[in-house]
């Protein structure tokens, strides 16, 4: 039989964070779990939302946007839809800024591969002995 809710303890060790991590999603309006006498009860669309905002997180998605998919959903018919577009805009933003830090980290990794081959030439330069390197004695 599946579980249909959950305590905080109990939902953070089936999505493996800590209970103060589901507050905070909690406090930024991610999750919105039914209260009886003091007690958060965490139902499956909870558990859902949790852990896609942690892979959102994860991806690079700011609170913000993964709040703006969750709300499009929530809120609009045809919600899934839009969702799903809105996601895949987000996608390709993320996409587009991964490929453009890739270059950059490429162009840095061929300044630093340059530099030190200045370097090793140097220190090898250094390490001949005087009469090699064309030193003239006294």
């Amino acid at each position: 039989m599946r579980k249909e809710e959950w305590k905080i303890g109990e939902l953070a060790g089936e999505a493996d964070v800590t209970p103060r991590t589901i507050r905070f999603y909690e406090e930024l309006g991610l999750l919105n779990p039914r209260r009886v006498n003091g007690h958060r009860y965490y139902r499956k669309r909870e558990l859902v939302r949790l852990k896609l905002a942690l892979r959102g997180r994860r991806l690079g998605f700011s609170f913000g946007e993964i709040r703006e998919v969750f709300d499009l959903y929530d809120s609009i018919a045809g919600g899934k839809l839009r969702q799903i577009e809105k996601m895949l805009e987000l996608l390709d933003a993320k996409q587009s800024a991964l490929d453009e830090r890739a270059r950059e980290i490429g162009e840095m990794r061929g300044e630093i591969a340059a530099v030190r081959a200045r370097c090793e030439e140097s220190l090898a330069e250094m390490k001949k002995p005087a009469r090699k390197r064309g030193a003239t004695r006294k």
